[in-house]
């Protein structure tokens, strides 16, 4: 079966996005477009250049939304990376920007008759999503954010660090926005199979600190190499890799929740139909209560688009 893959915003995350797809054989097809033609035209000859040395040779087009027509998976990456150079953090800075790139790439996403799963990494990350979903009208299932899937791999870094363990073994989610409001459903959490609240007296760990660390991650790369990309672009190939390999994949990523009316970061099993099902991971009285209040600010700036 052909895959064919579509970024739409070719900058840092695109552009990562688009070489590990090409490096690691992954994309048949894939087509690239951005306000920028000339960058377009330049990442499509920079990795046509690098298939002489790889064992695939992908289809690579640009600037064609008719091409999306029979486009398995959209990668919609676009933004303002600079509008965040002096917010501390805060991803609402790209909001005015990513707005308006969503009110003039979806009506050509619409009219072009995709019909895949579509996967956003733009900021504010679940407010974004949940607006791309009204604007093109695909079933909320089949658009999807990276969300807290990359805001988990960040506490399993931090927490592995800290027990001198894989990352892949910490288990456990971030709940919420991606963003200010998330928080770790610590109740989640384990350690090589070992509950982190059990374990955490034994070390004195202060999980407070911790979660800070985990949650000023992103703000830790963009305030040294300027934008974060490499971590994004894996997370949301992973989400991908899980639809087309119908993986059944549990994760959190940006969804729709039906309680809080509203697109957050939660558990979620991924295949070929994109977020498949829900996973309703009972949660302690103060977890509920952190969702909720993450749920409601991403919900009040949802309602200003």
């Amino acid at each position: 079966m052909s895959r064919k893959y579509a970024i739409i915003g070719v900058g840092h995350v695109g552009a990562a996005i688009a070489f590990s797809l090409v490096i690691q054989g992954f994309a048949d097809e894939l087509i690239l477009i951005d306000k920028n033609k000339k960058k377009a035209r330049a990442e499509q000859l920079d990795l046509q250049d690098a298939t002489a040395r790889l064992g695939s040779r992908p289809k690579i087009k640009i600037q064609d939304y008719s091409e999306l027509a029979d486009t398995d998976i959209l990668f919609v990456t676009a933004g303002n990376i600079h509008a965040l150079d002096n917010a501390s953090g805060n991803r609402w800075a790209e909001f005015e920007y990513t707005r308006e790139i969503v009110k003039d790439i979806a009506p050509k996403i619409k009219k072009s008759g995709f019909s895949g799963i579509l996967i956003d990494t733009m900021n504010p990350c679940d407010a974004i999503t949940q607006y791309l979903q009204k604007e093109i009208g695909l079933p909320g299932s089949r658009v999807l954010g990276t969300g807290t899937f990359l805001d988990t791999a960040r506490m399993q870094r931090v927490v592995s660090e800290k027990f001198n363990v894989d990352p892949k073994n910490v288990s456990g989610f971030v709940y919420g926005e991606h963003g200010e409001s998330q928080f770790v459903a610590w109740s989640t959490v384990s350690v090589n199979g070992l509950p982190l609240e059990t374990l955490a007296p034994k070390m004195n760990l202060d999980l407070d600190t911790l979660e800070d660390t985990a949650r000023s991650g992103g703000w830790a790369v963009h305030s040294g190499k300027g934008y974060t990309s490499f971590a994004i672009a894996t997370c949301a190939i992973k989400l991908s890799r899980a639809v087309l390999d119908d993986a059944q994949l549990m994760c959190p990523c940006s969804s729709y929740n039906v309680k809080y009316d509203s697109y957050l970061g939660q558990p979620g099993i991924i295949g070929k139909n994109g977020v498949e099902e829900l996973i309703d991971i009972p949660l302690q009285p103060e977890e509920e209560q952190k969702l909720a209040t993450s749920a409601a600010t991403i919900k009040e700036k949802f309602a200003t688009m």
